[in-house]
């Protein structure tokens, strides 16, 4: 009778380790068709950047979907306030002056027989107007002046290093005050100009800072040997690694633009009327706090709502980009 094979000597035979092969081929592709592969990396096996990550962790953030739907809401209603307040907002009668809450009226009216309700919509409008614009002002100045200066290091870098420490011993309410005490304009334009000039020091030192930080990295270093132009690594190499602080910086400063818009109003040389501004209804409606509150807490909760919605999106933005959190 024949012996039977053990199995070492299966294994060791052509079509043993031929089976062995094949095997060890189909859990390979096993693995190629499993979504995220074996480490994780996404159904076509590239690994994953900070970018995608970052977008990952936003969308199962709950303060960052429900900053998003604020922010959301608030931009629609600035650009379409129609939508949801059918009236006037420069439309007053002075014989409903600080009268209460009324049908077709639930904030009531303020000094001037205005309705709150309507201005309220529409100082929305305002507000996200200064503090989109106004960050994207400082953020793209900062970021090329204190870019550069990273970069290049030098005379430039100590030029600009003084320059920001002169901006940054200026209080800015009271540089609002002396620069735009001077404007008649009611737009906001030099609102948006005054935030800017005095803004970006901040961006330009962090992005002088991140900047400093890539420019060492190997990969900057190993293009340059290769010899790539200056332009070429800032534009492929280093701003895409450098820009992550400054978005952070930047989104979590928007808020703080929109307080300060309200502030320069509220003191009366930001937006003067007929401008529609949050910072005006809160600047007219605190001498009647006492017999009509309604005048002062609904643009004050509406400006209050709106600026933590945007710090809470910075909030969520930098616990995603920062890599020292994961």
């Amino acid at each position: 009778m024949p012996e039977p094979r053990n199995e070492p000597d299966a294994a060791m035979s052509p079509a043993g380790a031929g089976g062995a092969m094949q095997l060890a081929m189909q859990e390979g592709e096993t693995l190629e068709k499993t979504p995220g592969g074996p480490n994780g990396a996404g159904s076509t096996g590239k690994p994953r950047s900070l970018w995608s990550d970052a977008w990952r962790d936003l969308r199962r953030n709950p303060v960052f979907i429900i900053s998003g739907l604020v922010i959301t809401f608030l931009v629609v209603i600035s650009i379409w306030p129609s939508l949801i307040a059918s009236g006037n907002p420069l439309q007053c009668d002075l014989g409903k002056a600080q009268r209460g809450s009324a049908p077709g009226h639930p904030f009531g009216y303020n000094g001037q027989g205005c309705d709150v309700y309507t201005r309220t919509v529409y100082g929305a409008r305002t507000s996200v107007a200064v503090g989109v614009f106004s960050t994207l002002g400082v953020a793209l100045l900062g970021s090329i002046l204190g870019g550069l200066a990273g970069f290049f290091g030098g005379g430039w870098d100590a030029l600009l290093s003084r320059i920001t420490d002169v901006f940054f011993g200026i209080p800015v309410v009271l540089g609002g005050l002396v620069f735009l005490s001077v404007i008649t304009s009611t737009t906001v334009w030099p609102v948006i100009g005054f935030i800017v000039l005095l803004g970006w020091p901040q961006i330009a030192r962090i992005a002088r800072g991140s900047v400093i930080t890539v420019k060492q990295n190997d990969y900057v270093q190993a293009a340059r040997a290769l010899g790539a132009s200056n332009s070429r690594m800032l534009l492929r190499h280093v701003t895409p690694n450098a820009i992550a602080p400054v978005i952070v910086v930047a989104t979590i400063a928007l808020g703080t633009y929109i307080s300060l818009e309200a502030t320069l109003s509220y003191l009366g040389v930001g937006l003067k009327p007929p401008a529609v501004s949050w910072g005006i209804d809160i600047s007219s409606a605190s001498q009647y706090i006492r017999n009509a509150p309604h005048m002062l807490l609904w643009p004050a909760g509406a400006l209050a709502v709106t600026v933590l919605a945007f710090i809470m999106l910075g909030d969520a933005v930098r616990d995603a980009l920062d890599p020292k959190l994961r």
